[in-house]
């Protein structure tokens, strides 16, 4: 990654991840603890909308998402309108479409963390008169950290690695909207194999590793708990 502009994609491809990754456990924490609590039968339709973006082709999220997103829309003329420049096209645009496509990266392993604390925690906590804020960032935070840090992982990693949502609701400005998978591509249109490699080694080695880490910590919080079971 010799020239300025891997540079900057790279620069681009980092802050998209990290602010995706943020807003998706300050939204995602609470929509995974709301949906490890209902029991209506309606709770699939909410399960199902959440994981959508799993089988869902980018380009067809990112289609909708660039229809919404145009000044011709309400919603895209709203946005016009009150910050003076457009939704489609903008870094603001490609980080809604990340939050929405890596949503179930986040949500599905709390949801699964907190469906397995089950309540006794809760009520165990109760008990000793700590309302319900106190209960959350004392008991269950501590007892599903493992799970936040490889929602977080997943959610990260993901980002990274999007494509067709990004290259359809932002397009390629440099600086703006170009991250490493973009220019990845634009390299390999221009039969540019040596920088190709070097991106594509670099994505490959990042996710490995990132990886690698989320199964060794997942590894050692289940022998820490089966060392704690053992008399």
């Amino acid at each position: 990654m010799s020239s300025s502009d891997e540079w900057l994609a790279l620069y681009t491809t980092i802050k998209l991840a990290g602010l995706t990754t943020l807003i998706l456990l300050l939204l995602g924490t609470p929509l995974a603890w709301y949906m490890s609590k209902i029991q209506s039968r309606y709770k699939v339709f909410l399960e199902a909308i959440v994981a959508l973006p799993l089988v869902l082709p980018p380009t067809v999220l990112g289609f909708y998402l660039l229809v919404i997103f145009s000044p011709t829309s309400t919603p895209g003329k709203w946005w016009l309108d009150t910050t003076g420049y457009s939704l489609a096209f903008s870094f603001t645009g490609i980080l809604i479409g990340s939050v929405i496509y890596s949503l179930p990266f986040v949500v599905q392993p709390l949801q699964k963390a907190f469906e397995q604390l089950g309540d006794h925690v809760l009520e165990a906590g109760a008990m000793l008169s700590a309302n319900s804020m106190d209960r959350f960032f004392t008991l269950v935070l501590p007892m599903t950290k493992a799970s936040f840090i490889t929602a977080a992982s997943l959610g990260f990693a993901h980002t990274v690695g999007e494509f067709g949502v990004v290259l359809m609701i932002g397009g390629n400005i440099p600086g703006e909207t170009r991250v490493l998978s973009i220019a990845l591509f634009d390299h390999v249109e221009a039969l540019n194999y040596s920088t190709a490699h070097w991106l594509a080694a670099c994505l490959l080695i990042g996710s490995m590793v990132l990886l690698a880490l989320i199964y060794l910590l997942n590894f050692n919080h289940e022998r820490n708990i089966k060392y704690r079971m053992e008399p």
